[in-house]
C-alpha cells in the first residue's frame, strides 16, 4: 500500500511528534510507519508484542500518540490503551474484528477496520494530535 497523494504529502502536521505503532502484521506496521513519517512523525517501534509495547511505555521516552492493533498475537491491547489514556496520550485502534470486540470504556476511540485506509487513519491521528496543540 503506497502513500503518495499530493494533498496528503503537502503538510507535516506530526513534525516533532513521537508515535507508538503496535501492530503484529509486519507489512501493515511498515505501511503505517511510513505514512506517519511522511506527516513528519518519529516512529516508536513498530512493535509486534505486548511486552515490547510495555517496554516502550516505560523506557521509550515521551509518546505523543499511538496506533494500536486491538489483538496482538492473541493478546488484547486494552492494558496498553488504559495506560496511554491515563497519560492523556491520544490513540486510534486498528482491527480485523468487529466494533463489538472493543471494551465499552474505549467506544470513543477511533476504530480503523482492516484493511485500513492508511492515509485516512494517519490524517485522523494527526487531527487528534493537532487538536491537543491548540
Amino acid at each position: 500500500m503506497s502513500v503518495s497523494p499530493a494533498s496528503f504529502l503537502a503538510g507535516t502536521p506530526l513534525t516533532g511528534r513521537r508515535i507508538l505503532v503496535v501492530e503484529d502484521e509486519y507489512f501493515l506496521a511498515d505501511d503505517i510507519g511510513n505514512a506517519l513519517r511522511k506527516l513528519g512523525a518519529e516512529i516508536a517501534g513498530p512493535v509486534g508484542h505486548i511486552e515490547d509495547a510495555v517496554a516502550m511505555l516505560h523506557n521509550g521516552g515521551v509518546l505523543d500518540a499511538a496506533v494500536l492493533d486491538v489483538n496482538i498475537r492473541t493478546h488484547m491491547i486494552f492494558p496498553i490503551a488504559r495506560e496511554l489514556r491515563a497519560r492523556d496520550v491520544p490513540f486510534v485502534f486498528t482491527t480485523g474484528y468487529e466494533k463489538i470486540s472493543i471494551e465499552p470504556e474505549f467506544q470513543d476511540v477511533p476504530l480503523w477496520e482492516k484493511p485500513i485506509d492508511i492515509v485516512a487513519m494517519a490524517r485522523n491521528l494527526a487531527g487528534l494530535v493537532g487538536d491537543r496543540r491548540a
